[in-house]
């Protein structure tokens, strides 16, 4: 079992003629299935460039499973394996020849890099079709492809670049279900997207960016369980029950003609039906809604 942090930065800032790209990232990642969120131009695929040894930090220090990318990128670049999320295969070769390929440069010998291959397309799912030219794949397969030639070179950590973008909503639920497989072989991964639903789905831990600015970074766990919301219908009469929960320490807005009340367990919901009871205000309707990562993002993001 491999130990010790998947990633460490400290400091990291990046800048483009013009753009803070990222900026004094500090953070400490553990190993698992990892979650990179945040928009276009977040700064996830510059994070990519820096963990490849392709784009040198301006300042601060990155380390991938415990090797400083800036004084052994070779070492740092060795544990790695990359998918990235633009079609870049060979349309006139086969699946098997291109694998194959990827695990000789990454210093497999001919037969050995022949086996890796074959195991890893039967682990995507390509065993059939292994000898088939890539151009004949559907967007799916092309994207098992190139999570095959990620694998090959057997790497301590993958890297997938929006790896179900251009899916559809099969050939999603298989991505997902090949990257949550991969934890069970011990290889760690991070996965840069913007769809959140991906990660809360498969991911053991989520770090989101904004604008090159790290905004939270934690256990998808303890990031869910945090908060919720409690909807509470009390008809028209909402600004006395506002009034007294904000009096209580508790965060509640008025919204589509209910009083929602950000919650962080059964106390606060038991707090929330006294005030309703102390005001004599009718109770129609009172539910619960569990935080999802969009709505942490939401809160925790800076204001543009």
């Amino acid at each position: 079992m491999l130990t010790g942090p998947l990633l460490r930065t400290a400091g990291v800032t990046k800048n483009y003629p013009g753009v803070v790209a990222v900026e004094d990232l500090t953070l400490e990642v553990p190993r698992g299935v990892v979650g990179l969120v945040g928009a276009n131009g977040a700064g996830k695929t510059t994070l990519f460039r820096m963990m490849l040894g392709l784009s040198r930090p301006n300042q601060g220090t990155l380390e991938i499973c415990g090797i400083d990318v800036a004084a052994d990128p070779v070492g740092a670049r060795g544990r790695i394996g990359y998918m990235p999320e633009h079609d870049c295969l060979p349309l006139d070769q086969s699946a098997a020849d291109i694998v194959a390929s990827f695990g000789e440069l990454s210093g497999l010998r001919p037969r050995a890099a022949r086996q890796r291959a074959s195991d890893m397309l039967d682990l995507v799912g390509l065993d059939e079709a292994r000898f088939r030219p890539v151009g004949g794949f559907s967007t799916g397969m092309r994207q098992r492809t190139k999570l095959a030639q990620a694998l090959v070179a057997d790497p301590e950590l993958v890297l997938l670049d929006e790896p179900t973008a251009g899916l559809d909503p099969s050939g999603r639920d298989e991505m997902l279900t090949l990257v949550a497989r991969l934890g069970t072989f011990d290889i760690s991964v991070l996965l840069a997207t913007h769809l959140l639903d991906d990660v809360q789905r498969v991911c053991d831990h989520v770090v989101m960016l904004d604008g090159g600015h790290l905004v939270i970074a934690g256990s998808t766990e303890s990031l869910l369980e945090g908060s919720g919301r409690l909807a509470v219908d009390v008809g028209t009469d909402r600004a006395p029950l506002l009034a007294l929960l904000a009096q209580r320490a508790l965060v509640a807005i008025e919204s589509a003609g209910l009083v929602e009340v950000q919650i962080e367990g059964d106390a606060d919901v038991d707090a929330v039906r006294d005030a309703v009871a102390e005001l004599g205000l009718p109770l129609h309707r009172m539910s619960t809604r569990l935080t999802s990562l969009d709505d942490v993002f939401l809160a925790e993001a800076r204001p543009t």
